[in-house]
């Protein structure tokens, strides 16, 4: 949307009643406020912010099931056979599917369609109305690590997309259905080692 001028970093996206109605990590913004697209991207990367996440949807999308739409077709031209989306946020809906192939297959085209936008996926915090808000991925900056996005429904546990460069070489891994966002993150560091070279994460030594 942005390549082709349809928004800038300084649009206003408004939002509805539905958009601030949605359940946590989210911005708490109110209906009727309007929240500014690169202030946006950081509440996307860094928050997780369900109500923004269905904001931008409903401003691109018209509605937020004609977004997820929108995110199926896209999810079909890059060969995400076993993925579709039912909602512009990721919250539980037992028709909302995904694979951890699809996933990585998600972060590896992100990096190559967007290299001048990739680095959004590394920020860690960011101010918002006068107030710091920081993130959730714990692994960025270690191991070579730069994003991609951390997740967590009951239904599917605590879930990541990792992107890493190091060494000259570049990986995305997947985690999903973590007990703990700590053993998600051993389990990463231990996948980064294996395939990386490096020592094993203590925890997961025997």
């Amino acid at each position: 949307a942005i390549e082709t001028h349809r928004v800038n970093l300084f649009t206003m996206i408004p939002i509805s009643e539905h958009a601030a109605s949605q359940p946590p990590s989210k911005m708490r913004l109110r209906p009727g406020d309007q929240i500014d697209v690169l202030t946006a991207i950081h509440a996307l990367t860094v928050k997780s912010a369900n109500d923004v996440a269905v904001a931008v949807g409903e401003y691109l999308g018209g509605s937020e099931d004609q977004f997820a739409q929108m995110m199926n077709a896209k999810a079909r031209s890059l060969g995400m056979r076993g993925t579709t989306f039912r909602n512009a946020s990721g919250l539980h809906d037992p028709d909302q599917v995904t694979t951890a192939r699809d996933m990585a297959l998600l972060g590896i085209s992100l990096r190559r369609r967007f290299p001048d936008k990739f680095g959004d996926f590394s920020t860690t915090s960011f101010n918002f109305r006068g107030k710091i808000v920081k993130g959730h991925n714990d692994l960025l900056g270690r191991d070579g690590v730069d994003g991609i996005k951390t997740g967590y429904v009951r239904a599917s546990g605590f879930n990541i997309v990792t992107s890493v460069q190091s060494g000259g070489k570049s990986l995305v891994v997947v985690v999903m259905g973590g007990q703990t966002a700590r053993s998600r993150n051993a389990e990463v560091q231990s996948l980064i080692a294996a395939y990386l070279g490096g020592p094993l994460p203590i925890a997961l030594q025997p």
